[in-house]
């Protein structure tokens, strides 16, 4: 089965989205973006388009069953304005958002584009487009979900990340919080009139060590390395903030608690207990981010066919692992569809200075989802 996959035009359209700088936070230029990725549809042609808010949703094929290819199109800031001016080095696209995951969607439209005439009425490929995963999702996966418009009629989604070559079939649930411990201000001369909400959350933050100890102590079975990884985490401290001055008592102190949570651990038990416990010291917390831990097993049948079409292309055995963080699978397997994250990109340089995609991975990636289409669809 040949499949001819335009990779000229993947790269031309994966340049133009990295440099609009999608930047999240705060989340600039969505609507540029998305106008962007519309206009693409359009003239690519042959596509259902639907805009919701600043996502879009893109159909090929006249069945009702729908595999969909979902990304976000939102970027972590970047460390240099240099880094939305895209170029080819070495048969590599670079730029913010090459690797995580801007040149992966425009691999989606042309993947859709290069098969679309033989699914016929077996069913569709239902492309989505999202802002805001990189802070969990409210104007992007969440906001679908909340609407009932994620998922329809899907029998399995597939998300482009960039997993370096491996397949996630779990993710870590997360719980964020900000936590801001109170006090109340005074001249360092008359401490004794003032409440120092530093040193009122030391209490706390050693029972959260010790909870940290024992939290840290267990470990998934789900696959991931390294071995370390394996352990469940509860992060102290990403951020943190007190006082105004040195002179001067601090009125509050605040810091964040990042609790991940693997799949076998109780969700709602593990915030109740890390709630409670910043409850009883007479602090207050704000959730970040929250979503549940979730998996699609290794022998669901789109897990097979994804595998399958990985050796057939690459000429590899895939591994199955466990995302070490959250994954947009969860708001897809949460309604019982089967979820996987594959895609072109590097984990090792998402997120960095000189993040960057291999031009060959987009050009198999492509042709994996496509021919794992088929597959699903006949």
């Amino acid at each position: 089965m040949s499949i001819d996959i335009d990779v000229d035009a993947i790269v031309a359209l994966a340049e133009r989205l990295i440099a609009i700088p999608t930047e999240n936070p705060p989340g600039n230029c969505y609507r540029e973006c998305a106008d962007l990725l519309f206009e693409e549809l359009h003239n690519v042609g042959g596509f259902e388009i639907r805009g919701d808010g600043e996502c879009i949703q893109a159909f090929c094929g006249r069945g009702r069953r729908t595999l969909y290819w979902s990304g976000h199109y939102d970027v972590v800031p970047a460390q240099s304005a240099d880094q939305f001016q895209p170029h080819v080095k070495a048969a590599n696209l670079f730029g913010r958002g090459s690797s995580d995951m801007k040149a992966a969607l425009a691999m989606m439209i042309y993947a859709a584009a290069a098969v679309r005439d033989r699914i016929g009425d077996h069913g569709r490929i239902g492309l989505v487009f999202v802002p805001d995963e990189e802070t969990a999702g409210p104007r992007g996966s969440r906001f679908l979900a909340e609407r009932g418009w994620l998922g329809v009629d899907a029998i399995g989604m597939l998300t482009p990340e960039p997993t370096g070559g491996v397949v996630w079939n779990a993710n870590r649930g997360a719980i964020t919080l900000r936590v801001t411990v109170p006090g109340r201000a005074a001249h360092v001369g008359r401490q004794f009139e003032g409440a120092n909400a530093f040193e009122r959350a030391i209490p706390l933050l050693d029972d959260l060590l010790a909870t940290k100890r024992e939290v840290e102590s267990r470990e998934t079975a789900h696959a991931i390395a390294p071995s370390a990884a394996r352990r469940s985490i509860l992060m102290l401290g990403g951020c943190a903030e007190a006082g105004s001055n040195f002179n001067v008592v601090p009125e509050t102190f605040s810091f964040t608690i990042d609790r991940r949570i693997n799949p076998e651990e109780d969700y709602e038990q593990e915030k109740i207990r890390l709630c409670d416990l910043i409850g009883r010291h007479g602090a207050k917390w704000q959730a970040i981010q929250e979503g549940a831990a979730e998996a699609t097993s290794s022998e669901d049948p789109l897990a097979i066919a994804l595998a399958r079409n990985i050796e057939r292309v690459t000429g590899r055995p895939v591994a199955f692992e466990m995302c070490p963080g959250l994954l947009e699978t969860r708001f897809y397997a949460a309604l019982g569809i089967p979820a996987l994250a594959y895609g072109p990109g590097l984990l090792t340089v998402s997120h960095t200075p000189n993040e960057f995609v291999p031009i060959a991975n987009l050009a198999h990636c492509a042709e994996i989802y496509a021919r794992t289409a088929l597959e699903m669809l006949s």
